[in-house]
């Protein structure tokens, strides 16, 4: 049976978990605005300049070489955002993973130490019981192991596939610049 303290422990370790993970998602937003506010300053100040160049063009051939040349650096920009992009996302869900591991570890242990204490003071004849709900416990942490494994090689298996994709979007960007 939990007592009283049990209880309001339990809430304060659910709100400061809370509170923590809120904290991590904020952070996540605000390197998320920071990079939005700067590739859109970027943007401003390129704007300004393409425009200037357009303007000061002499023919159309001139013009549609200056349009040309502005296709290359676009998509570089766009996949390097789009790095910056994953890499806030990654880190931020990272962080929130090890909190919820973190969290998930200390309930399993505590559920534990109940289920040890239940096991201690458990009446005799009951011992196929306390078996079965040990044996339970073993496979369900057996089973949540197993799943935080593949959660994980999904992850580095996406990771992968997005810095090859990545890279290769950057390769052919510098071929067609340099043809």
């Amino acid at each position: 049976m939990l007592t009283a303290e049990q209880v309001i422990a339990a809430h304060k370790s659910n709100i400061e978990t809370l509170f923590g993970l809120t904290n991590k998602a904020f952070e996540g937003v605000e390197k998320l605005v920071e990079l939005n506010l700067q590739v859109a300053r970027a943007a401003i100040g390129e704007v300004a300049e393409n425009t200037k160049a357009a303007f000061s063009a002499k023919d159309a051939q001139e013009f549609m070489s200056l349009q040309a040349g502005l296709l290359q650096p676009a998509a570089e920009k766009a996949a390097a955002y789009s790095r910056h992009l994953y890499d806030i996302a990654a880190a931020t869900s990272a962080d929130i993973g090890k909190v919820a591991e973190a969290q998930a570890a200390e309930a399993q242990a505590k559920f534990l130490s109940v289920v040890d204490t239940a096991v201690k003071n458990a009446p005799a004849g009951s011992e196929n019981a306390v078996a079965l709900v040990k044996s339970a416990v073993a496979a369900a942490n057996n089973a949540f192991e197993g799943v935080q494994k593949a959660v994980k090689q999904a992850t580095d298996v996406a990771e992968a596939n997005f810095q090859a994709i990545s890279t290769q979007a950057t390769k052919a960007t510098k071929v067609k610049r340099a043809a």
